[in-house]
């Protein structure tokens, strides 16, 4: 499969800078610059796709604005989430690594600025860069626990019992508040369902059912967890 050929667009200056990417942060703003002039700037619309799983471009792609959605298939070739990710974050960096074909699907979650680096040239840094090699090595080691943990999850859990797996994943302490634990703020339901591989109307369901329970309540666009040893025990076994 050919990776979808996207129109390179022109931005604003303000928007096309790798300054709050994460990975390199440990560069000067003379070697950002440097970059920023290497890559090619695309734009992406909601639901299209950057890359098909088995293609063979090996381009790393930098999301500069909006959040993409990685995806995989299960053995009955639905789609399911893998990952999100969002401004900041980076993609592609397998192939260029290892000049093997693109291991997921990776499409636009929603309308996304997105800076592409030839793979020469991002392995060039990693060589030159031992900070930035390290910290490549910490995120794709989280990648494959994470993705040890959604195989079990997928092979042992009901559907109601990954959305909860899934709002666990998520909930942080509240900042103000520490005995609060909190969403902040609450992905989409599409995302929530996507995430568990699941559907939206599950993925309402299962809340509805922690509201009455006082395990969950909703404030504006933050879930707010009222008693997380509730929802864990509710993740555990199928209601």
């Amino acid at each position: 499969m050919n990776e979808v050929k996207t129109t390179i667009v022109t931005s604003k200056p303000l928007q096309r800078t790798l300054a709050r990417i994460e990975l390199l942060e440990t560069l000067d703003g003379d070697a950002i610059k440097t970059l920023e002039n290497q890559c090619k700037w695309r734009r992406y619309r909601s639901g299209e796709r950057i890359f098909a799983r088995g293609s063979v471009g090996r381009e790393v792609f930098f999301i500069v604005e909006g959040e993409v959605q990685i995806l995989g298939a299960n053995e009955a070739g639905r789609e399911i989430t893998l990952a999100h990710a969002h401004a900041g974050d980076t993609v592609g960096e397998m192939a260029a690594i290892d000049g093997q074909q693109r291991s997921a699907n990776v499409v636009a979650f929603e309308d996304s600025l997105v800076a592409v680096l030839g793979a020469e040239q991002f392995v060039a840094i990693l060589k030159h860069n031992g900070a930035i090699s390290f910290e490549l090595l910490q995120r794709l080691s989280s990648m494959v626990r994470r993705g040890d943990e959604r195989v079990l999850e997928l092979s042992i859990l009901e559907a109601k019992q990954r959305i909860c797996a899934e709002l666990l994943r998520l909930v942080k302490r509240d900042a103000s508040v520490p005995d609060l634990w909190v969403i902040k703020p609450l992905p989409s339901l599409r995302q929530i369902a996507g995430s568990a591989s699941t559907t939206r109307e599950v993925a309402a369901s299962t809340l509805n059912q922690l509201y009455p329970r006082r395990i969950a309540t909703r404030r504006g666009e933050n879930l707010y967890v009222l008693d997380r040893p509730a929802l864990e025990d509710f993740a555990r076994a199928s209601q």
